[in-house]
């Protein structure tokens, strides 16, 4: 049977966009999650060598990010999305069969070489085989039903890690991370790409970085672009990681918080799913869903409160709305040749500043209580809705 021209696009963004979410899903879907901190300690990690190897898989993301970006716009997208889990799965294996200081840095530093492989990456390649299809305008909603599916992963990792856990201890929730590395990496092998790739994938590497870099400097548009990904993910990425000790302390039992920051993810999850119809905002609307946001978490983290927490998970949903809508103006404006490489230059700039947004939240906190800490970081959002408007205001200025 032949397909009519309508068919194909709908059949090709069909196979996409199921190859994606199921990827995300997959990425996400690892049972290590929530107790990785415990096999450390359990296999003797004093809390100086556990911080260590924290800090070591930051560094490597760090400094792996831009180089593998420029990678991706040099060979094959596809590949380095299926290579990357196996660098995880490596990593997990390494960590339940020899457990060891060793074995856990060497399996981070897998990680984060993973990890630098599919960022930017990815989003590259969906939205070049998007542009391919026609259908371009749909990058918004698909990636961010990408994001919702990699919360139902975190969220079913961390329902199924206890179970697990009680039944077979740490090799089962090892021997079930690396099988879903390798689910990943399978799925990954489904994506098309019909991207026609340098000749010389050595000499194009530098170059990519080189130009990619120069049209940034060059381009008003697409600094402005890229900076304002690092300024909507970072503070509440980071604020992520303190929200248990911010639900604790409005008084709750202890076996009530996993049941509120769920609602908090419930949120952030709705987000991902609204980034489709709100593509049609402008500067002007995503200023004012920034400071929203912003009052909300103000307002709710002050209030100390259920009722607060509900607000909280709003401003979170807000962010993570504005998240995706950062990237798809950022993927809106780079040449596909650079996509990869300014997308993970965007992502340098995210990770180091939710590094900042930890040692201020570590010095806000040595004498304010949580909430006063999540109030007072809300206060960049306002200072980057206000750059939007002023920047809306100065573009229709005659």
């Amino acid at each position: 049977m032949t397909l009519s021209p309508a068919r194909v696009p709908a059949t090709g963004v069909r196979r996409l966009t199921t190859t994606l979410y199921g990827y995300a899903f997959l990425d996400d879907f690892v049972l290590l999650y929530p107790v990785y901190a415990l096999l450390f300690a359990d296999t003797g990690m004093s809390l100086w060598q556990i911080s260590s190897l924290f800090a070591l898989w930051s560094i490597t993301s760090v400094v792996l990010e831009v180089p593998s970006g420029a990678w991706a716009d040099a060979v094959s997208r596809r590949r380095l999305l299926w290579i990357g889990p196996l660098l995880t799965a490596a990593g997990f294996a390494l960590w339940v069969v020899v457990p060891s200081y060793w074995a856990f840095a060497v399996g981070f530093v897998l990680w984060g070489a993973g990890g630098a492989l599919g960022s930017g990456a990815l989003e590259a390649l969906v939205y070049d085989e998007l542009d391919h299809l026609g259908a371009a305008g749909r990058y918004a909603r698909v990636m961010g039903r990408a994001r919702a599916a990699r919360l139902v992963g975190t969220v079913a990792s961390l329902g199924l890690a206890g179970p697990v856990f009680a039944q077979g201890g740490y090799a089962a929730v090892g021997a079930a991370s690396f099988l879903a590395c390798v689910l990943t990496a399978l799925t990954a092998t489904r994506f098309t790409e019909h991207r026609v790739r340098p000749d010389d994938a050595a000499d194009s590497w530098a170059t990519t970085l080189r130009t990619g870099l120069a049209e940034v400097r060059r381009d008003r548009s697409v600094r402005g672009a890229l900076l304002l990904v690092p300024a909507v993910a970072a503070v509440w990425g980071a604020l992520d990681e303190y929200t248990p000790l911010l639900v604790r302390d409005i008084g709750v039992a202890e076996a009530t918080v996993p049941y509120l920051i769920m609602l908090i993810w419930a949120g952030v999850t709705v987000g991902s799913l609204l980034a489709g119809p709100a593509e049609r905002l402008g500067p002007a609307g995503l200023a004012m869903l920034l400071a929203g946001a912003a009052l909300a978490l103000a307002v709710g983290a002050g209030s100390r409160s259920l009722a607060g927490i509900a607000l909280v998970s709003l401003a979170f949903a807000g962010f993570q709305l504005a998240e995706v809508l950062a990237d798809v103006r950022l993927q809106h404006r780079i040449d596909e040749s650079r996509r990869a490489t300014l997308t993970s230059v965007a992502s340098l700039g995210t990770e180091l500043a939710t590094v900042v947004t930890f040692g201020v939240y570590a010095l806000l906190g040595t004498d304010m209580a949580h909430s006063s800490v999540f109030a007072v970081l809300a206060i960049p959002y306002v200072v980057t809705a206000l750059a939007l408007a002023r920047a809306r205001a100065a573009t229709v200025r005659p």
